[in-house]
């Protein structure tokens, strides 16, 4: 499959890559990752907590923890907030975060005029995937493995997957 760079970007103003490209990204998108998922799962635990302790309580009627869980229920705004930051970081690169807790993100790009996204899970040593844009983490394939029967349309390429460059700033 072949990604040309001159090819009309169908995302249209958006930032494509290449696999080059997503993997020389990936030392900021990796550090931004890993908060997003560390805050991720925390937010979501003390949340479950906050709500198990709630649960039948009322809230108007004054109590001995009523401030204490205020205060937490605060924390959990203002962590929800940085969680917002952190997205809004990836985004500004370009990527698109899919799930905060697994650290699942995907990368604008096209193969074979076809708009799909390069996927990168945390914990992988570089981005090794893609998959449409319908399909999600569950549809990824291999960009290693010899799709060409799958797709009929590898341009150049020895029956790997063949991207080359573009970006916004090549149209």
């Amino acid at each position: 499959m072949t990604v040309k760079s001159r090819e009309a970007n169908p995302w249209g103003k958006r930032k494509l890559f290449t696999v080059e490209q997503a993997n020389a990204a990936l030392p900021l998108v990796r550090a931004i990752t890993a908060d997003l998922a560390r805050l991720s799962c925390d937010v979501i635990e003390r949340r479950e907590r906050l709500s198990a302790l709630l649960a039948g309580r009322e809230r108007s009627a004054p109590d001995l923890y009523g401030e204490e869980l205020a205060h937490v229920d605060e924390e959990l705004k203002r962590d929800s907030e940085r969680l917002q930051e952190y997205v809004e970081e990836l985004r500004e690169l370009g990527v698109d975060p899919k799930n905060g807790p697994d650290g699942l993100v995907d990368f604008p790009a096209v193969i074979d005029g076809r708009k799909v996204y390069l996927c990168w899970k945390l914990g992988e040593p570089e981005v090794l995937h893609w998959h449409e844009v319908d399909a999600g983490f569950l549809g990824r394939q291999s960009l290693t493995a010899d799709i060409a029967t799958a797709s009929g349309a590898l341009e150049g390429s020895g029956g790997g997957v063949d991207l080359h460059g573009l970006d916004e700033s090549s149209n």
